[in-house]
């Protein structure tokens, strides 16, 4: 089974390139996020017309994630347990069922963060707050779990062209990272980084300062699996040859194929 997640920074300015991507990589379930409207306006004809069955939490204009998959979804969840006032659009959760079992995914993005000194920090780290919180209550379960997404984290010096220029950004501070390591040290394992070890692999460039072609990027879109799920594990890749297609987001597809 091959999961994709990809920031695709509003649904409907990308609609073509995500079924282009789509009809070329054929995932069996692509997480979307940064969708950036609402379910009425989201273009679900399209993406049903590829074979796709389509779970939606958006928002007007900001966030939003979406859910995509070959085979139907059961027990949709929009809600990230922890703080019942939060209205923003930021988690999707739902079970699909497999030959192998249930197999639960997560499409998540994670406030950026920034500025540092704004109520925007301190929304950043009480959201993984919460977000460590459930997934420790999924583990307990013991079962196949994914979370994919934008996480808005760089884990490591060797996920950022130039390490030295993000310290102070919300991606890449000390505390950021002291949370999503917590998230590790569950027991989750980063997917990507367990099949590919070479650095400076990225899934973000700014549209500004020639990041792309310059190769000045970040990777901040991630899976993390549960034991049970990276026992699955085949392999791992970035599509960035998105990146460079007409109108093109600034985040590209990371992918994931688990023996299921």
């Amino acid at each position: 089974m091959k999961i994709a997640t990809w920031n695709v920074n509003s649904i409907r300015a990308r609609l073509d390139n995500v079924v282009t991507w789509l009809k070329e990589t054929s995932p069996d379930v692509a997480c979307l996020q940064e969708i950036k409207t609402v379910e009425d306006t989201f273009p679900r004809q399209a993406l049903e017309d590829l074979g796709y069955n389509v779970a939606i939490h958006g928002q007007k204009s900001y966030n939003g994630v979406a859910m995509l998959s070959k085979k139907p979804f059961e027990d949709v969840c929009a809600i990230l347990p922890g703080d019942d006032s939060d209205e923003q659009a930021r988690f999707l959760q739902a079970t699909i069922s497999t030959d192998d079992g249930a197999l639960t995914i997560a499409s998540i993005y994670a406030p950026n963060g920034n500025p540092v000194e704004s109520e925007k920090y301190p929304y950043k780290l009480d959201w993984m707050k919460r977000l460590h919180a459930h997934a420790q209550e999924m583990l307990k379960l013991e079962e196949c779990f994914v979370i994919a997404g934008d996480y808005n984290v760089i884990p490591h010096d060797d996920d950022v062209h130039n390490p030295e220029s993000w310290r102070e950004d919300a991606l890449f501070r000390p505390e950021t990272l002291e949370h999503y390591h917590r998230l590790l040290n569950l027991g989750l394992t980063d997917a990507y980084r367990a099949c590919k070890q070479a650095a400076h692999q990225y899934t973000f460039w700014d549209y500004q300062a020639g990041a792309w072609p310059k190769d000045h990027g970040i990777r901040i879109d991630h899976h993390l699996l549960s034991p049970q799920a990276a026992d699955r594990l085949k392999s791992a890749g970035i599509d960035r040859f998105t990146r460079g297609w007409q109108k093109a987001s600034d985040h590209v597809p990371i992918w994931i194929e688990l023996d299921i």
